[in-house]
């Protein structure tokens, strides 16, 4: 088999064989361990569906957090009507997982490209386990990789695929801080005001979300979790309680380490701004690049990391390593160790983890810690590409100046 055959087929191969398995998992055929994770899709996305088919949006339940066009993915299931609910949304994320892949796998084949991301996914979906197909996360990653590989060479596309990304799930919206085309910029503002009109001008409620989103407290697998974690043991009087659809910490100084963790986003958010501004070399890259850090970024200090949010973080990073000059290499491994050890704590023993025993905070220590080490290296890795060496280099003195400036012999 000729060599680019084989770029082509190994990673296909593997792909069909890891995601085979998930399907199984995920209906059932192979159960595995930990708690239900497709009760989701079957018992909240299901009723989520019946409601947007009457024309509005579940305006009573404060589990609904997500923008308008997040309805567009809980009712695609209705596109395969000879199958149940449950199956269709699985069938369809399986779909967006090739098309991901495809889109990889051709972009790597182009001069100064490399088809090294397409193993990234491959390899990063599965590590989540089954709960990456039982969320809707994989159609929104797909809608940033595309946005990402459309790249400077179609902006207006790009930009108008971060604008409805973000109207997905918001976080594409930072897909376009990197980019430097006004005509992306232009793009992603006229998609994303026509989209969002017509979602408020067509169905009551499109912007209840805001709201409930405010007002979500420290979910137990966050960064700010870990206080609690360990003052549990130390006499906190507070508990774990499902609430705003995730698994939360109530009780006393919540409000204070929720706070801390917002105001860790607004710093990052102030020195992404920096970057931009003081940014000098913008290389082909640099726009997958300032992506994937500003997402790790704020992954890492929210006040909520559900499992399936690693899988933003595996997508991008495959985009990055698309480019065969990206210096995220360091960064994207820490992700995909850290997309295990995701698995290791949600579904596998999040038990332990909900009883801040020793081997879930451990477990925590170690997840948190490695997408704090990633994103670290990462911001510190797009900074000195881009503005230490991005500063013009100050000119040598001229032999006359040297000669002058030299003290004279005795």
């Amino acid at each position: 088999m000729p060599a680019r055959r084989q770029a082509v087929f190994r990673p296909l191969l593997v792909w069909g064989l890891t995601r085979a398995l998930l399907l199984l998992f995920v209906l059932k055929v192979i159960v595995f361990p930990g708690p239900d994770v497709t009760s989701d899709v079957s018992v909240i996305y299901q009723g989520w569906y019946d409601v947007l088919r009457a024309g509005t949006f579940p305006l009573d339940d404060v589990t609904w957090q997500y923008p308008p066009a997040a309805a567009l993915a809980i009712l695609s299931p209705g596109l395969l009507p000879f199958l149940e609910y449950a199956t269709a949304f699985f069938v369809l994320v399986f779909l967006a997982d090739l098309a991901t892949l495809a889109l990889l796998l051709y972009a790597g084949g182009r001069p100064g490209r490399t088809r090294l991301g397409a193993w990234v996914w491959v390899a990063g979906v599965p590590l989540l386990g089954p709960t990456v197909y039982a969320r809707y996360d994989v159609m929104v990653t797909a809608v940033a990789v595309a946005a990402l590989l459309a790249g400077s060479r179609r902006p207006r596309l790009l930009g108008a695929l971060a604008a409805f990304g973000a109207l997905l799930k918001v976080w594409p919206a930072m897909l376009l801080l990197g980019v430097r085309r006004r005509s992306a910029w232009v793009s992603a503002v006229v998609t994303g005001a026509g989209v969002a009109a017509v979602f408020a001008a067509l169905m009551p409620g499109a912007f209840a979300f805001l709201g409930f989103q405010r007002d979500r407290g420290t979910e137990v697998e966050s960064l700010g979790a870990l206080v609690f974690h360990v003052a549990r043991h130390y006499g906190w009087d507070g508990e774990v309680l499902l609430n705003y659809g995730s698994v939360e910490f109530l009780g006393p100084y919540v409000d204070l380490v929720s706070a801390g963790a917002m105001f860790l986003s607004g710093a990052a958010l102030a020195w992404l701004v920096l970057w931009r501004l003081l940014a000098r070399r913008f290389e082909p890259q640099t726009f997958a690049d300032a992506a994937f850090v500003a997402v790790l970024l704020f992954t890492t200090t929210s006040r909520v990391i559900s499992p399936q949010y690693v899988v933003w973080l595996v997508g991008l990073a495959a985009v990055c390593l698309c480019h065969r000059a990206s210096r995220m290499r360091v960064p994207v491994v820490l992700v995909l160790v850290a997309s295990f050890v995701t698995v290791l704590e949600f579904p596998l023993w999040f038990a332990h983890v909900v009883a801040s025993d020793a081997l879930g905070v451990t477990l925590l220590f170690v997840r948190n810690g490695l997408l704090v080490a990633a994103a670290f290296l990462a911001a510190r890795t797009l900074w000195r590409s881009t503005v230490t060496h991005g500063l013009p280099a100050r000119p040598a003195p001229a032999p006359a100046a040297r000669a002058a400036k030299a003290p004279a012999s005795p």
